[in-house]
Order: C-alpha cells, then sequence, then structure tokens
C-alpha cells in the first residue's frame, strides 16, 4: 500500500495498559518511527518514544498516548533530534518512569529542558538492571556539524545505539547512524531494531543489506519508515519491499503495524 508512493504499514495495532503486565517472556512493540516498548517479564522501558509532537503530518495513529502509560522502569534515549528526543512526549513520561538513560550530552540536555534526572553514559558502558542489561554501543550521525542551525560542535559520543540483554534474548537498536566496522563484528543479536535509510547520514540501504546479511539469523524489525508523510525525504521514506531478495533468510523481515506484539526469541 503507497501513499504518494510511500510506503505504510499496516493499520496499527492499539494497546493499552495490559501491555504493562508481567508475563513469562519478553515482548517487543514498535510505536512508529524509531520508537519501541519492550516489557520483559515486567519490566518495561521504552527506547525514543515520540507519541505525540511529530513536526511532519504522520501515515499513522500513534498506538497509545502518553497520558495512557501506567508505568515504565527505564526510558532510553540514542540522541537529541526531535524524532526520537520527544519533548512533548517525554514530558508526560516522566512522572511514571523510575529512570531514564542517554549519552552524556543528551542526559544534560534533558535536564535542561525538561528538568528530573536522566543518567549520562559513556559509549560501551554497561547498565545493570537484574535480569536486563543495557550497553550503548556506538553511533555516528554527525549530521549536525554539516549546518550552522546549531551552535556547538557534536561529537561521535553524543550519539548511542543500546544492546538489550533480556532471559529471553538480546535486542539490538543501532539506532540513526552510517555504518561502523563495530557493527560488523557484534555477537549476532537475536533481534535489531533495523533502520534501512538510503540517507548518507543513516546506514544507507545497501550497507543496512549488509548488515542484515551478517546477522542471517536476526529478526528484523523495521524502523524509521512508514510513519512520517514524506515520500521526498529519504531519512523517512524506505520501503520494506525493496529488501527482498536482497536479504538473507527473508522470512525474518519484520513488517510490523505500529504496536503490534513481537515477541523475542533466542
Amino acid at each position: 500500500m503507497t501513499k504518494y508512493n510511500q510506503a505504510i504499514p499496516p493499520q496499527t495495532v492499539l494497546f493499552d495498559s495490559e501491555a504493562f503486565l508481567k508475563s513469562d517472556g519478553t515482548v517487543i512493540r514498535w510505536l512508529g518511527n524509531s520508537g519501541v516498548l519492550l516489557n520483559s517479564r515486567g519490566y518495561c522501558m521504552m527506547i525514543d518514544p515520540v507519541l505525540e509532537g511529530f513536526d511532519l503530518p504522520l501515515l499513522i495513529d500513534m498506538p497509545i498516548k502518553a497520558d495512557e502509560i501506567p508505568h515504565l522502569d527505564t526510558i532510553l534515549i540514542t540522541h537529541s533530534d526531535n524524532d526520537h528526543f520527544s519533548l512533548d512526549t517525554l514530558k508526560r513520561l516522566v512522572p511514571m518512569t523510575k529512570s531514564i538513560h542517554a549519552p552524556k550530552y543528551v542526559a544534560e540536555l534533558f535536564k535542561e529542558k525538561i528538568g528530573g534526572n536522566a543518567h549520562g553514559h559513556d559509549i560501551d558502558e554497561t547498565i545493570d538492571h537484574g535480569q536486563i542489561k543495557i550497553t550503548l554501543t556506538p553511533a555516528n550521525h554527525l549530521w549536525q556539524n554539516e549546518t550552522t542551525k546549531f551552535d556547538r560542535e557534536f561529537k561521535r559520543e553524543d550519539y548511542c545505539g543500546f544492546w538489550i540483554e533480556t532471559p529471553d534474548g538480546t535486542f539490538w537498536v543501532p539506532s540513526d547512524s552510517k555504518l561502523l566496522q563495530s557493527h560488523l563484528e557484534m555477537p549476532e543479536p537475536d533481534a535489531i531494531l533495523f533502520d534501512f535509510s538510503d540517507n548518507e547520514w543513516h546506514i544507507g540501504f545497501d550497507n543496512a543489506v549488509l548488515l542484515a546479511n551478517t546477522y542471517p539469523n536476526a529478526a528484523l524489525i523495521l524502523s524509521h519508515w512508514g510513519t512520517v508523510d514524506a515520500p521526498a525525504m529519504n531519512v523517512f521514506n524506505g520501503d520494506p519491499n525493496d529488501l527482498y531478495g536482497k536479504v538473507i533468510n527473508p522470512d525474518r523481515i519484520h513488517v510490523l503495524a505500529a504496536g503490534e506484539a513481537f515477541t523475542l526469541n533466542k
């Protein structure tokens, strides 16, 4: 299905507070763009949630409203772009969230813009939450330094991905990044939040295929597509159909609806 030649996901699957209850497994729900809800046996985290405040028109409905979320153990933020770092969403989620983690620059920005405490971390640092372990992985998304819009020079350590270990498997969120050599030298994850944007400050389509085929058994949960109505912007207008015929084991490509449950397995 297309709109103005832009691929659109299946119809949004709305969910409610039941998605935050304790269970016997780990369930991942794509929230649109690069947002994720992960519930691992009752431990609930969101990664880069943008549930309101998009500055572009949307192709989809959000699967849950920020004020409908009952609680979160953790919010993880990969970088400060407003399609990942949503002030409108975060202000609503802070009161019901136990801890917030991000690169050090993003944590300082959070304190400045929102208030409250956010923990800043170095790349490769591990956050140990018992049954859940979270490690910051490197990223390269320094597009801001090519413009005059910002009053600071951005550094590599201002961006990260997250490697998340759960009792039911590993989930890797590389986030927005050019392909790095280290991305091809990870242990094989059980699932990847897979950005296939054909953009010079994202992974680029050919490198996305290379990454996918480096880990031929990892489930690919497609992200950074099918959310905002921007058919002329290659950052947002990826088409999942382009991956078929290029990705080894194509049945592991998961074109989820926003809010649809995906069960993580080793």
